[in-house]
């Protein structure tokens, strides 16, 4: 997702944390990846920290509970390992949930959210999928430059801009790779009677579910080549080679 200088704080803040933690951010358009332009950077890591910090923790099953535990013990591993990749890879932990441990569920698959910022175009931890509550911040300078960095990534499901500006809006919706655009919306997967549309290595098949490409998927096709023969055609004695075809012989 893409926030500009010109969008209020708080609105894509909360979506971005929605996104980035729904589901443990296991979901296929989780948007672990916020392009934020640099004048606005600090201001809004600030706050996607501090809302981070007040998200309810704790099993699935419980309403009260804002971030569940990911599937097993080998996929929280897997996030804690892109975790201290993207340490060592030199990106800036403004929030670390590799410990995280909710009272009396000290022995679940939890993972806490967790927030990297200045992640530059060189570290995989913000090129590649981490699966999880994790939440990699790169900054630009201009809406061509965030524009640029977001269409260099490989997938491309869904990708949202946070902007006031209707022509910065209509610019993204038509240049961004992604398949499915949100504009001050952080999750834009769309209603079913419209395809669930990625991209690139977001796609796979030669048809998109649900909508037409849906019906197209369980549709066969027959065609049907008719002509009526009127009184003074009956007795023709040529017959073109391509009768099926509309040509000048028939």
């Amino acid at each position: 997702s893409a926030g500009l200088d010109d969008a209020p704080r708080e609105w894509p803040a909360r979506r971005e944390l929605n996104h980035d933690n729904g589901s443990a951010g296991a979901r296929c358009v989780a948007s672990p990846v916020g392009v934020v332009q640099e004048s606005v950077a600090d201001d809004l890591v600030r706050v996607m920290k501090k809302l981070a910090q007040e998200l309810v923790i704790g099993p699935a099953y419980d309403p009260a509970t804002q971030l569940g535990p990911v599937i097993s013990a080998a996929h929280k591993q897997s996030v804690i390992n892109w975790i201290d990749k993207g340490i060592s890879e030199g990106a800036e932990l403004v929030l670390d949930g590799r410990a995280c441990a909710p009272k009396g569920y000290e022995n679940g698959f939890y993972v806490g959210p967790t927030i990297f910022d200045r992640v530059s175009e060189q570290m995989t931890v913000g090129t590649e999928e981490i699966f999880g509550p994790v939440l990699c911040v790169k900054r630009c300078k201009t809406f061509e430059d965030g524009l640029a960095v977001m269409n260099a990534n490989p997938f491309a499901n869904g990708s949202s801009i946070f902007t006031s500006s209707g022509h910065y809006a209509r610019e993204f919706a038509r240049h961004t790779h992604g398949g499915m655009v949100g504009v001050n919306v952080g999750i834009p997967v769309p209603l079913a009677f419209f395809p669930f549309s990625g991209h690139k290595q977001s796609f796979f098949g030669d048809l998109h579910c649900l909508g037409r490409d849906g019906l197209r998927f369980y549709t066969q096709t027959k065609t049907v080549t008719t002509k009526w023969v009127s009184p003074h055609e009956s007795h023709q004695a040529k017959v073109s080679t391509w009768e099926g075809t509309i040509n000048r012989e028939l």
